[in-house]
């Protein structure tokens, strides 16, 4: 298999790339800067400097590529509107240079909920729509939380649970979601090119437990051998407000802690879980998955 895959210097597609050359595929990175992503051409990667926003960098990116894997996500960095618009500008090039130079399929991870409050969310899922609209045969995964070490989901409740004795419990903390491992994740975008079921079809993918966020804030406690945190609930606390929150306890910028609280308040979790079972993969609990991320830090 020759595969290209975006954000591979980020968390997921990190993985997802050094995966791939361990299953002897062979690899090609699109980077913005090369000098960041050294390890994963000693590792025996391409790399391919480009950006998607900007459409003629990208030209040869997916020559001879049977499977492109698309993980760049902004994260809601600058204004709203030119977020979303930015995502759309990005998700447009990409699709078009693979259609154009022949890929077979594109892979994309977008997350599940879907909620006009959440800008967030709701980019994500146009980015999909303009993917499978102007690009080859689309496998659009769709997941909750991903949980390992280097998701900043994860990393902004381990801080929480960390630096706070007492906890601000603000409403969205109730809501319901179907956190996934990020090796579950992997697995699932890998065996992807090699399901012809998974082609041109939405799937859904989730770990067996369905919980709260602030009973995650617990098993993340309980993970790291500590107490659960009291918790001091309180009426009405915004996304923006409780991203500034976020910002001042956690390393977590606050540009970035606004769209992931948005998403937090949405109700994230599989109501199709049909396309999962066409994959070999038993996704482990929440417990397991935490044990395994915190262990990977050390």
């Amino acid at each position: 298999m020759h595969a290209l895959v975006t954000g591979a210097t980020g968390f997921v597609g990190g993985l997802l790339a050094r995966e791939l050359l361990g299953e002897e595929a062979h690899v090609r990175c699109l980077v913005r800067d090369a000098g960041r992503a050294k390890d994963l051409a000693e590792g025996g990667a391409a790399l391919h400097e480009g950006d998607v926003l900007e459409a003629g960098s990208l030209k040869g990116s997916g020559e001879g590529v049977d499977v492109a894997f698309y993980l760049v996500h902004g994260m809601g960095r600058g204004s709203q509107g030119s977020f979303a618009e930015r995502e759309r500008e990005a998700a447009r090039n990409f699709a078009r240079t693979m259609k154009d130079e022949g890929v077979e399929r594109v892979v994309y991870l977008g997350g599940l909920g879907e909620d006009p409050s959440s800008e967030h969310l709701k980019s994500r899922h146009q980015t999909g729509e303009i993917l499978r609209e102007e690009g080859p045969d689309l496998t659009y995964f769709r997941a909750a939380m991903v949980v390992g070490s280097g998701s900043e989901s994860y990393k902004t409740l381990r801080y929480l649970v960390k630096r706070l004795p007492v906890m601000i419990t603000p409403s969205w903390l109730n809501t319901p979601t179907q956190p996934i491992a990020a090796e579950d994740v992997i697995s699932f975008l890998c065996q992807a090119p090699r399901i012809e079921e998974s082609r041109n079809r939405e799937i859904q993918i989730g770990g067996p437990d369905v919980l709260a966020y602030k009973d995650m804030l617990d098993r993340m406690a309980e993970a790291l051998g500590r107490r659960p945190r009291p918790k001091l609930p309180v009426p009405v606390l915004s996304p923006t407000l409780s991203a500034h929150w976020i910002g001042l306890v956690t390393p977590v910028d606050a540009g970035v802690a606004k769209p992931l609280v948005e998403g937090l308040a949405t109700k994230t979790v599989v109501t199709d879980p049909e396309g999962m079972r066409l994959f070999d993969v038993d996704p482990m609990g929440i417990d397991e998955a935490l044990g395994r991320a915190i262990a990977a830090e050390v």
